[in-house]
């Protein structure tokens, strides 16, 4: 048994060194380990809800975002289709002024040649007027070769204007 007191007196300072260490601790320093657990316990509980608003904030951005490229392609769409309208409208205007003045050189070139035409037929008569009374003065000279009857052919034009008047 003797074995057993110097055991027992060990266990006894174990004890009563645990106790105080114990005490002490639970004094002084499990409140400050407890309000360190608790001040990290918090800023986690912070940084989470901190991240959850970051996330939320996040999601409403991306949205915005999405809405945002939605409303740049409508956009885009309405003005390339404006584009197109005042690509045509131009286009459509172009042909018309074209098809005008085509039109003008059309009917200046059908004046031209009318006028052309007009003074070609003059010509035409002129000459034709030439060429008739040449044959006549040469068809009238031979068959007029003798006074009486040139005098006799000159009394009936004569008649012949006169009656028409």
């Amino acid at each position: 048994m003797s074995l057993l007191l110097p055991d027992s007196g060990l266990l006894f300072w174990m004890f009563l060194s645990f106790g105080i260490v114990f005490v002490v601790l639970a004094k002084y320093g499990f409140p400050v380990i407890v309000k360190m657990v608790e001040g990290r316990k918090t800023y986690i509980d912070q940084s989470l809800e901190v991240a959850r608003e970051a996330n939320a904030q996040l999601s409403k951005l991306k949205e915005e975002g999405e809405a945002l490229v939605v409303a740049a392609n409508k956009e885009q769409g309405r003005i390339l289709k404006e584009a197109m309208q005042e690509r045509d409208k131009i286009i459509h205007e172009a042909r018309r002024q074209a098809e005008v003045a085509a039109q003008k050189e059309l009917d200046e070139v059908k004046r031209q040649i009318q006028i052309e035409k007009d003074e070609a037929i003059r010509d035409i008569r002129r000459q034709v007027a030439v060429l008739s009374v040449d044959i006549a003065e040469k068809v009238i000279r031979k068959n007029l070769n003798k006074k009486d009857e040139q005098m006799e052919m000159i009394d009936r034009m004569l008649d012949e204007v006169l009656n028409k008047n």
